[in-house]
């Protein structure tokens, strides 16, 4: 029984999924700091306020906050293009590098030249009309 439980936990894609947790956790902080320390006080420089919290609307008695939703909005885009910008592109650009190029394979048939039929590149006769092919 423990010897299934180890097995199951040093499978690759276990640890891989425990690392990948851990380090955006680690990756949320650095997001979260460029956005609420650099980003917000350019936001505020420019519009005049850092975030749109304050923007509610109030209907009957209750309110309703759109200025939250609005940031979380603004947060999660700017925390995708950072992750497409300073991870997808640069990983998909050291992936095309180190890929290398397929050579292409050599076709799998040939047309036999008395019948014209598709036969396998390696037969010496036609399977067809029993004609001796080339090589």
């Amino acid at each position: 029984m423990l010897k299934g439980f180890r097995d199951f936990i040093l499978r690759g894609n276990v640890v891989d999924l425990a690392v990948a947790v851990i380090l955006g956790a680690a990756f949320n902080a650095i997001v979260s700091s460029l956005v609420g320390d650099v980003l917000n006080p350019l936001i505020a420089a420019t519009v005049g306020k850092p975030d749109f919290s304050s923007v509610v609307l109030h209907v009957g008695g209750g309110e309703i906050k759109v200025g939250n939703f609005f940031n979380a909005a603004v947060s999660f885009l700017i925390v995708a293009s950072v992750v497409y910008f300073a991870i997808v592109v640069p990983m998909n650009a050291l992936l095309a590098r180190f890929k290398k190029a397929e050579p292409e394979a050599a076709p799998a048939t040939k047309t036999c030249p008395e019948c014209l039929s598709e036969i396998p590149a390696a037969a010496r006769r036609c399977a067809h009309c029993a004609q001796p092919v080339a090589g």
